[in-house]
């Protein structure tokens, strides 16, 4: 049986996101590795979530569609505002918890410290010992990753890894391919 990779992003978001998650699928499939969409059908869904509203039902689909997988893709390119999609970054925790080894992309190398600068408009302000703080005093995340800290930090210790490039923003998925290539050789296809 082919190990299965959960597809995490905002791409469910995007134009025809069926047609954009089965060009992944189709991806996935060329190293040898069954990606699975949050827009997939759960096989054998149990008969109460039927009752639920229909954005509960969603998130206990995900949920489960990840704890049948081996690991995750997820796609972090900032999405509206200087960080990933906040229902990606939940998705790479929740996996994380799990034991399943974690991969991401994102189509701009530049860091969260200026990505965040700019979101402020101005606000914030460098004090004499180097730290940024916002316009409230709240310090400003600066590490120099790509993205807050326990994003960076989840995928290293699962064990996969992160791959940035400045590719198209959201049409390129060369990088997407390379973190396919990286799960398919991790997780043993």
């Amino acid at each position: 049986m082919l190990p299965r990779v959960y597809l995490a992003g905002p791409d469910v978001f995007f134009p025809q996101p069926t047609l954009w998650a089965a060009g992944k699928k189709t991806i996935c499939d060329r190293y040898g590795i069954a990606g699975v969409s949050p827009l997939d059908d759960v096989a054998e869904e149990p008969a109460e979530w039927a009752a639920f509203p229909f954005w509960r039902r969603i998130a206990l689909r995900n949920e489960a569609h990840i704890r049948s997988c081996q690991g995750l893709i997820a796609n972090l390119t900032p999405f509206r505002g200087p960080s990933a999609d906040v229902g990606t970054v939940y998705e790479v925790g929740f996996a994380r918890a799990l034991g399943l080894t974690i991969f991401g992309y994102a189509t701009t190398t530049e860091a969260f410290l200026p990505r965040t600068l700019r979101a402020l408009g101005g606000e914030a302000k460098a004090r004499q010992d180097g730290t940024w703080h916002d316009g409230d005093g709240l310090l400003v995340e600066q590490f120099g990753l790509f993205d807050n800290l326990m994003i960076e930090g989840g995928i290293t210790g699962s064990g996969g890894v992160l791959i940035t490039g400045n590719a198209g923003k959201w049409d390129d998925l060369s990088l997407f391919e390379r973190c396919v290539q990286a799960a398919a050789e991790r997780l043993g296809s």
